[in-house]
C-alpha cells in the first residue's frame, strides 16, 4: 500500500481544511495518509524517505510561505547524492491575487539543494483570519468551491500531473523584500497584549500557540515571546476577544466563520476588493468542475 505525508502549518485551520480533503482523496484511492502538524520544537519530524508522496502545506503570510515552513525545510535531511524526492504544494490565502504564485520561491530553492524538486502546486482561496472578515455566505463559497476542487486536484497529484503555477514579473525580488515582514512579526509578537477585563483565563491561546511563544505566569500575567509567526491562531480563537496584536490591531479578526451558511445574502462592505480577482478565481474553479464532472459522466 503506497502512503503519503504531508506536512502542515495551518494558522487558523483553512490550511488544515483543504488538507483533510487531500488526505480523503488519497485515502479513498488508498494511499495511507499522514498529516503532520509543523510546530516551532520540529520535533519529531518524519522523513520524507519514509513516503512515496510528499507534501508541504501553508497559508500564505506577506506573499511568502511562513517562516516556520522555511526552518521545516531546512531541518529535513539532505538526500544522497545521485537521489532525488519530488513533492507538491498546498498553500490558502483570503485573496487570489497573482503575487501569491511567488510564495514558494524560497521553500522551493531550500528543498532543491537538498535533493528534493517541486511538481505541483495548488492555491485555495479561503477567508481571510487578518486585515478585514468575509461574511459567511462569502466564506461559504469559498469552502463549498474547495470542497468540490480539492479532490479533483488530489488525483491530479496522484496521477504526478505537473502542475506549476506562473511567476510574476520580478517575482524572486518582490518575496525577498517581502520577507521582511518575518522578523517584523517577531518584533511585533513581543508586543501583543490581553485585555485583563475580557480575558476568561481559559488558556487557549497557550496552548495553541504553534511556536510556544505565549506563556502565562502565576500572577496570570501574558507573557509573549520572539518567535511569533502572525499566524492570528491566539486573537482569532480568543472566545472574549481580549487580544490586541500591536501594529496589526487594526487588522485584527476575531471568531470562527460559518462556512455551511445557507440564510440570506448577507451585506458585503468589501464586495468591491479585488472583485475582478474573485471573479477570475470561481470561474475557473467552476470550469474546471464542470469539466472534471462531464469526464466522469462520460467514463
Amino acid at each position: 500500500m503506497k502512503n503519503a505525508v504531508i506536512y502542515v502549518f495551518s494558522g487558523t485551520g483553512n490550511t488544515k481544511k483543504i488538507c483533510d480533503l487531500y488526505k480523503a482523496t488519497f485515502e479513498l484511492n488508498g494511499v495511507a495518509t499522514t498529516l503532520y502538524e509543523v510546530r516551532g520544537d520540529l520535533d519529531g519530524i518524519p522523513s520524507p524517505q519514509a513516503y512515496d508522496l510528499v507534501g508541504f502545506a501553508y497559508p500564505i503570510h506577506g506573499f511568502n510561505a511562513p517562516h516556520i515552513m522555511l526552518s521545516l525545510a531546512k531541518a529535513l535531511p539532505k538526500l544522497p547524492k545521485g537521489e532525488h524526492k519530488q513533492y507538491f504544494v498546498l498553500k490558502s490565502s483570503g485573496e487570489p491575487l497573482k503575487t501569491n504564485n511567488i510564495s514558494s520561491y524560497k521553500l522551493r530553492s531550500i528543498l532543491k539543494r537538498k535533493g528534493y524538486a517541486q511538481f505541483a502546486e495548488y492555491h485555495y482561496v479561503m477567508p481571510y483570519n487578518m486585515i478585514f472578515r468575509h461574511t459567511d455566505e462569502f466564506a461559504a463559497k469559498m469552502w463549498d468551491t474547495a470542497k468540490a476542487l480539492a479532490p479533483i486536484e488530489a488525483r491530479e497529484v496522484l496521477a504526478m500531473t505537473p502542475h506549476m503555477l506562473k511567476g510574476v514579473p520580478f517575482g524572486h525580488f518582490i518575496a525577498w523584500v517581502l520577507r521582511i515582514e518575518q522578523p517584523a512579526m517577531r518584533v511585533n509578537g513581543r508586543m501583543f497584549k490581553v485585555n485583563a477585563k475580557k480575558c476568561v483565563g481559559c488558556n487557549r491561546c497557550v496552548k495553541a500557540c504553534p511556536m510556544g511563544n505565549i506563556t502565562r505566569g502565576k500572577d496570570g500575567k501574558f507573557h509573549f515571546g520572539g518567535d511569533c509567526v502572525m499566524c492570528a491562531r491566539c486573537s482569532f480563537n480568543c472566545p472574549s476577544d481580549a487580544f490586541n496584536i500591536a501594529m496589526l490591531n487594526g487588522w485584527r479578526v476575531n471568531g470562527k466563520y460559518d462556512f455551511e451558511y445557507s440564510g440570506e445574502n448577507q451585506p458585503n462592505k468589501h464586495s468591491r476588493y479585488c472583485k475582478k480577482a474573485y471573479e477570475r478565481y470561481f470561474a475557473e474553479a467552476t470550469q474546471k468542475i464542470n469539466c472534471a464532472n462531464q469526464n466522469n459522466d462520460v467514463k
